[in-house]
C-alpha cells in the first residue's frame, strides 16, 4: 500500500502543536500542574481555546485511519501486540518514572508539600490522582499520557467490530454524509459526561476514532474534503471566532438554551477544522523528506517527554522576574532543545530506551527497512 505521507505530517505537526499548547498552559488562567507567577487572560488564552477545539480530536482521527491500514496487513493478535508495545510500554514507563516528579512539583507549587522529592516519593502511591490540586498522588493515566491509555483501550474494545465490519474503500462518500455524521458529536457534547480529558469527553474521542476507521479511510474522502475546503474553512474561522468570544466573555455559563447553542458551535468547530486539516495536508503535504523521516521516528518519544520537561522548566522559572513574552520564548526554545537533545543523543541510539519510548529496537528497525523483509 502506498504510504500516506500527509497522515505522517499531521501526526508530527500535531505533536509539535501539543508541545506549544502545554507551554501556553503555564501562562493561561486554567488550572495546571505548575503556573507562572503571572498569567495572561487574553492573547495566550485565546490561542489555547482555538487549539483545544481540534488538537486531541485530530490525534484520534489519524489513529482511526492508521488502525484501518494496520489491519489490512496484520492479524488481530498482531495488531494488539503492536499496540501494547507502542502504547503500553511507554505508558507504564511514564507512570512509574516520568510522572512522579511532575506530581511532586505540582504539590510544592500548590503549597501541598514542602521538602525534597525523595521525602515526597513514598507518598506517590497514596490515593489515586484525579484532578490538579487534589489529594491523591498515583496518576495511573500518566498525566499527559492519558492519550496512550485511552487509545490502547479503544484499540482493544473496537477490534472485534473492526474485524467483523471492514469498510469498503471503493464506496464513495457523499458531502451530505460527511456533514451529517458530525451530529452525534453535538448530542454527545450535550448529553454525555463520562470522563473529560484534554477538553473533550472520552465518548467524543471514541466516535472520532471510529469515524477515522470507517469514513476517513475511504478513497473518496480526500477528494471530497478538497472540494469542500472553501466551505469548511469558512465554517472553521466563523465558529472559532464565536467560540473564543463566547468563552472569553463568559457566555458559556449563562443558561441552558445558550449552552445548547454553544455545544452545537463547539461540535461544528471541531468537525470543520478536522476536515480542513485533512484537506490542507493532502493538498500540501503528500510528500516525504528527511525532516519527515526524522519526525516520524521522534514523534512518540517527543510526545512522552515534552510535558515533564515543560513542567520542570516552568517550576524553575515560575517566580523569576521576567515578562511573560520572555518566559514564553525561553520555555519554548529551551524545552524544545532539551527534548530533541535527549531523543537524538540518547533515546534514538540505545535499543532498550527506544522500546521504553514506544519505538522499535535498533535491530528490528534495520530489519523493517531491509528490502524483502517483513516484520
Amino acid at each position: 500500500m502506498k504510504r500516506q505521507y500527509d497522515l505522517d505530517w499531521i501526526r508530527v505537526l500535531a505533536t509539535i502543536a501539543v508541545f506549544i499548547y502545554h507551554c501556553f498552559m503555564f501562562f493561561n488562567p486554567w488550572a495546571w500542574h505548575v503556573k507562572n507567577n503571572e498569567t495572561d487572560p487574553t492573547f495566550i488564552t485565546a490561542i489555547s481555546l482555538f487549539m483545544s477545539g481540534w488538537l486531541m480530536p485530530i490525534f484520534f482521527a489519524v489513529s482511526g485511519i492508521n488502525s484501518y491500514y494496520a489491519l489490512q496487513k496484520r492479524t488481530g493478535s498482531q495488531y494488539i501486540k503492536e499496540r501494547l508495545a507502542r502504547l503500553g510500554i511507554p505508558l507504564l514507563f511514564g507512570v512509574m518514572i516520568l510522572t512522579p516528579p511532575q506530581i511532586y512539583m505540582e504539590r510544592v507549587s500548590h503549597g501541598q508539600f514542602s521538602g525534597s522529592f525523595f521525602d515526597w516519593y513514598p507518598h506517590y502511591f497514596d490515593g489515586v490522582y484525579l484532578d490538579i490540586g487534589g489529594s491523591g498522588n498515583f496518576a495511573f493515566v500518566g498525566l499527559h499520557l492519558w492519550y496512550l491509555l485511552v487509545l490502547l483501550v479503544f484499540s482493544t474494545i473496537t477490534l472485534p467490530l473492526f474485524l467483523k465490519w471492514k469498510p469498503t474503500s471503493s464506496k464513495e462518500l457523499k458531502p451530505l454524509q460527511l456533514f451529517s455524521i458530525f451530529i452525534p458529536l453535538m448530542f454527545l457534547i450535550i448529553l454525555v459526561d463520562v470522563v473529560n480529558l484534554g477538553g473533550w469527553d472520552i465518548s467524543i474521542y471514541l466516535i472520532i476514532f471510529l469515524y477515522g476507521y470507517f469514513f476517513f479511510s475511504k478513497a473518496s474522502f480526500k477528494s471530497l474534503v478538497q472540494k469542500l475546503l472553501p466551505i469548511t474553512l469558512a465554517l472553521s474561522v466563523l465558529t472559532t471566532v464565536f467560540f473564543v468570544y463566547e468563552f472569553m466573555t463568559g457566555m458559556h455559563a449563562a443558561g441552558n438554551r445558550l449552552s445548547f447553542l454553544l455545544a452545537c458551535v463547539k461540535a461544528l468547530n471541531c468537525w470543520s477544522w478536522l476536515l480542513v486539516i485533512f484537506a490542507l495536508a493532502n493538498k500540501k503535504l503528500s510528500f516525504s523528506n528527511k525532516l519527515l523521516q526524522y519526525g516520524n521516528q521522534a514523534s512518540m518519544p517527543f510526545y512522552v517527554l515534552h510535558q515533564p520537561v515543560i513542567v520542570t522548566l516552568g517550576f524553575i522559572i515560575a517566580d523569576v522576574d521576567w515578562s511573560i513574552p520572555v518566559k514564553l520564548v525561553f520555555l519554548l526554545t529551551i524545552a524544545f532543545i532539551i527534548i530533541i537533545g535527549i531523543y537524538h543523543f540518547m533515546i534514538s541510539r540505545i535499543s532498550f530506551i527506544r522500546i521504553l519510548f514506544g519505538m522499535k529496537g535498533i535491530r528490528e528497525e534495520r530489519m523493517y527497512h531491509k528490502p524483502n523483509v517483513k516484520i
